[in-house]
């Protein structure tokens, strides 16, 4: 493992951890150089393939999903652990999924039911660009329907 601060490839593991949801591993190490700790997850691996609106596929992304709910949650009451929970759940929800194909709308969909839960002004950001509003009707129309 490399270090991500000075960069040597040799650490020591001083404590492993299974996750909470039982879905990775968590490894405290230490860099034998430095001796700056950080954290490493290990995850088993699953090829998802999104299916876009346009219908073009392309490997699924949990780091674009972790973008999108920050810019939605900026300056809101949320914390990057809460974000990186959500997205941790997104990805496990759609493991437990037959298929290895899922379209952008499923992961959408799961995205805005957690948001709504968690915080409701992020959820209607996330919302407005999931859903392409363009104009305050639409603004209108999510928030009469979905409150």
């Amino acid at each position: 493992m490399k270090c991500p601060y000075c960069g040597f490839r040799e650490t020591t593991v001083l404590e492993s951890r299974i996750s909470e949801d039982g879905g990775s591993l968590r490894r405290r190490r230490e860099c034998l150089s430095c001796k700056k700790r950080f954290t490493t997850y290990e995850r088993v691996e699953r090829t998802l393939l999104v299916i876009k609106k346009d219908g073009r596929r392309e490997a699924f992304d949990r780091e674009k999903i972790k973008k999108g709910i920050l810019l939605a949650c900026h300056k809101r009451p949320v914390s990057l652990d809460l974000i990186e929970s959500i997205v941790d759940e997104v990805e496990q929800e759609l493991l437990k999924k037959d298929s290895a194909e899922i379209s952008s709308k499923t992961i959408g969909d799961i995205v805005l039911k957690k948001l709504k839960k968690i915080d409701k002004v992020a959820w209607l950001r996330f919302a407005s660009v999931y859903l392409d509003f363009s104009d305050l009707e639409d603004f209108g129309k999510a928030i009469g329907k979905k409150f």
